[in-house]
């Protein structure tokens, strides 16, 4: 029986610590030398512990060798502190952990089972990778136009028609906290044996407070993918991806890593992962209570405003979400007459706040373990002034032309791989209907692509797009911020 690991011990932050007591000189990069070459103006906006503890994880934070096994250990208290058998931290985010799960389950020209509401990280690996996606619809709700996650008999029926499939990837939660049945497709894709990936990024805190949604290795997925920077106490970029059981591979699965990884890790990214897995392992199920009384005390002070409305029984049911993250507080803003691009551009300019998802409709505010009723009144005064203010933004507010759900999906006729790589051309939009894409077009937030290559491309979703960005719609990835143009296959 092994020693019972110390959450009390923070590897990479003790690391640190040792690194500056013991005085080291260093004649490696960083070429700043722990800020002595920095700027001083440069400094005094990031601070100079930011530089003095910018090192080197080899020959830095550890040894030639690294022998202190400093990340290592780090790495194996956060696996026993979310009940996970193998844990990787990465400095490149989420996007890269995902796209090194799917190369871990499959390889190129094989299929995978993948909801089509994934996140364009999945879109960019499946580019990559060659992988061809077996697309699965998530589940519409026609009411208030938003999708949520796809089900198991949803994943059964997909393994069904292409039984050839290696493995499934789901999306969960999504931006809006809207859960899927992990359990459930867990089970129907472990009885066709194959293995499934979570991209849980909004789900980091998910393992440590039991009133909060099912996460993915409670409910027996084989791998997990967390931003920590998300919902977590880390830094951006700050990801972890867990690992459980023998379907995939775990030395696999680190080479893959590997493969799309850096070779220069911030350590100041490891150190807050570190760091807030100690705080979570010792007090998170506090924290995280406090969080959730106070989203519940928050989400009835919104939902007495005249004209807001706060989602949350009717995002759950039959062929809608599983489960809902509490520490979402997603607001309708329709009965206003204003979209949510409106309201979150005002809200910012006037009462200095900034909001998570702002759609056609609706706004949403997350809420972490760190937000207390300091923040909570900050919101709750911007939100109780929108009101007074919504007529004048109606008038400057253009409507979004927001297709049926059956319109918004497009028919796949090419791999996304094939698309991005051939010959290509610019269109004006208006005469893109017909035509296959060979570009993402990604509203952003949330960064679910509305459009990927190889999809044909509809005149509803052109108008839509288009209207969305006249009235706000931010699309960072497509050729043409304003989709005057789209880049599209030549026939």
């Amino acid at each position: 029986m092994g020693t019972k690991p110390d959450h009390s011990r923070a590897p990479v932050l003790e690391a640190l610590a040792a690194y500056h007591r013991r005085g080291y000189v260093p004649f490696t990069p960083p070429g700043h030398k722990q800020g002595r070459g920095t700027d001083p103006r440069v400094r005094e906006v990031l601070g100079a512990e930011v530089f003095g503890s910018d090192v080197l994880a080899i020959a830095g934070l550890d040894d030639r060798t690294s022998s202190g096994r400093v990340l290592a250990r780090a790495e194996e208290l956060m696996a026993d502190a979310v009940a996970a058998e193998h844990t990787f931290f990465t400095t490149c985010g989420s996007s890269l952990s995902v796209k090194s799960a799917m190369l871990a389950v499959t390889r190129p020209h094989h299929e995978l089972l993948v909801s089509r509401d994934a996140h364009k990280s999945v879109v960019s690996g499946l580019v990559l990778s060659g992988i061809k996606p077996v697309w699965i619809d998530p589940h519409w709700d026609p009411d208030l136009h938003l999708a949520h996650p796809p089900g198991p008999d949803d994943y059964a029926a997909a393994h069904d028609a292409c039984p050839d499939a290696a493995g499934a990837l789901v999306t969960s939660p999504t931006p809006y906290g809207t859960c899927a049945d992990l359990a459930g497709i867990v089970e129907v894709c472990h009885a066709r044996g194959i293995p499934v990936i979570v991209d849980e990024a909004w789900g980091a805190h998910l393992p440590f407070h039991s009133d909060l949604p099912t996460w993915a290795m409670d409910a027996g997925a084989d791998v997990c993918v967390t931003s920590v920077h998300k919902m977590g106490g880390g830094l951006e970029q700050g990801s972890v991806f867990h690992l459980q059981g023998d379907r995939v591979d775990a030395r696999r699965l680190a080479a893959c890593a590997d493969l799309l990884g850096t070779t220069s890790p911030n350590v100041l990214i490891f150190a807050a992962m570190d760091g807030w897995r100690r705080q979570m392992a010792e007090h998170g199920f506090r924290l995280l209570g406090d969080a959730l009384a106070l989203a519940d005390k928050v989400r009835a002070e919104i939902g007495m405003i005249p004209g807001l409305r706060v989602h949350r029984e009717e995002f759950l049911g039959a062929d809608l979400a599983f489960e809902l993250d509490p520490l979402q507080l997603v607001i309708d803003v329709a009965e206003l007459g204003i979209s949510g691009y409106a309201a979150g551009d005002w809200l910012r300019d006037h009462h200095r706040i900034n909001l998570h998802v702002c759609d056609h409709r609706r706004i949403s505010a997350q809420l972490s373990y760190a937000d207390n009723d300091a923040t909570a009144r900050v919101l709750l005064r911007a939100l109780r002034d929108l009101p007074k203010h919504a007529h004048g933004l109606a008038r400057r507010s253009p409507p979004v032309q927001v297709p049926a759900p059956a319109d918004m999906r497009l028919e796949s006729a090419m791999l996304p791989r094939d698309a991005f790589f051939a010959e290509t051309e610019h269109v004006p939009a208006d005469k893109a209907a017909g035509r296959i894409a060979a570009e993402m077009i990604t509203p952003y937030p949330p960064g679910i692509p509305v459009v990927l290559p190889g999809e044909r491309i509809s005149a509803a979703v052109v108008d839509y797009l288009r209207s969305g960005v006249a009235a706000g719609m931010v699309l960072p990835d497509s050729d043409d911020a304003q989709l005057r143009v789209i880049r599209v296959v030549v026939d």
